[in-house]
């Protein structure tokens, strides 16, 4: 191996292992260029009706401090004023519904009620990986700058990157050889479009379900209707096992109030994701974009162990977002541009 391959490799594990010490801020950073890159659509639809880019960024970002003033000052006072009830009768009505399920069982099977593990011993198994995950996604935030100034600066660097994206993303791009700068602007337009697609569609959900649980439930007579309308909402978030999480509440509490009331609750929540999936698919496929990056809800799954391991909470969170990027660079630059390359030298 020649010297100057010697010092590049070097080079080169030196960087990984710098990006690999600062991921948590370059997840920061990553979260930043989503948040821009949602908005900097809205932007570029004002600039299509004769908007200057100065003034429509400025628009887009006070409609988006007045949505966000609105919500905190309309939503959230209830919201917290029903979180605290909702956090004590939902454990109250998982234990009934594992009361109801182990009665049940031992109708069939009364040998299977020792193997069906208890509340406790689920918490218990469950709380060191709990607690590794948030430790490892909210530690260097909290220890460091603390969650106003965590947020303060991913405003800053929204604001940063949606003032002018062209300059970083032209700096991006010049990172890598000329040869290869044309291919890399092509990898984030792709990213970009399949990015713009999975945050029109979460928000989309989330918006529905939160509006389709709080009409639901209201007219089940259920109580805290609001809180659990809006956690159904956030929890939507979470790709797979959002929606599953999110019935949880409703069903736990219902069970409380009267058995039959929370099949009728299932049953609900069943029709408001079916409705949502077909609003989605005739909508949204024509508004949004047809050509559309997925991934299959076992990667998917997948994915968000692998980023909640390597980044902890926040990676769970983005782990949609996050393994959309990874999935266009790995198919454009590892899979077209070296493997289907790769061909064996007969001899």
């Amino acid at each position: 191996m020649k010297f100057s391959q010697v010092i590049g490799f070097v080079i080169l594990a030196f960087c990984i292992y710098t990006l690999w010490k600062i991921r948590q801020l370059l997840l920061l950073l990553f979260t930043a260029a989503i948040i821009a890159n949602f908005l900097n659509h809205g932007v570029q639809l004002l600039q299509r009706i004769g908007m200057k880019r100065g003034y429509a960024v400025l628009s887009s970002i006070l409609l988006l401090l007045a949505i966000l003033s609105a919500f905190f000052s309309l939503i959230v006072p209830p919201f917290a004023e029903q979180l605290p009830e909702l956090f004590q009768l939902v454990p109250l009505g998982i234990d009934e519904l594992i009361v109801t399920i182990k009665e049940f069982i031992s109708r069939l099977e009364p040998e299977l009620i020792d193997a069906l593990p208890t509340t406790q011993q689920i918490i218990e198994q469950l709380q060191p990986l709990l607690q590794r995950i948030a430790g490892q996604g909210l530690f260097v935030f909290y220890a460091t700058l603390g969650i106003p100034l965590t947020l303060l600066l991913l405003f800053a660097l929204t604001l940063m990157l949606l003032a002018n994206p062209t300059a970083y993303r032209q700096g991006f791009i010049r990172l890598f050889p000329s040869f290869y700068r044309q291919k890399i602007d092509y990898i984030l337009t792709e990213c970009d479009r399949s990015l713009q697609w999975v945050l029109t569609t979460i928000l989309f959900q989330m918006v529905m379900i939160s509006l389709l649980s709080f009409i639901g439930l209201s007219i089940l007579k259920m109580p805290l209707t609001l809180a659990q309308a809006m956690l159904a909402g956030i929890l939507t978030f979470i790709p797979n096992i959002g929606p599953v999480l999110s019935t949880i509440p409703p069903l736990a509490i219902a069970l409380l109030e009267n058995p039959w009331k929370s099949i009728l609750v299932f049953i609900l929540y069943i029709i408001f994701y079916i409705v949502i999936q077909i609003t989605e698919k005739r909508l949204l496929t024509r508004l949004v974009i047809e050509n559309r990056q997925s991934i299959l809800p076992p990667l998917t799954l997948l994915s968000q162990v692998f980023f909640a391991s390597l980044f902890g909470v926040l990676g769970f969170f983005l782990a949609l977002p996050l393994a959309l990027v990874s999935q266009v660079w790995l198919k454009e630059v590892l899979v077209k541009d070296i493997l289907d390359r790769w061909q064996v030298n007969n001899r």
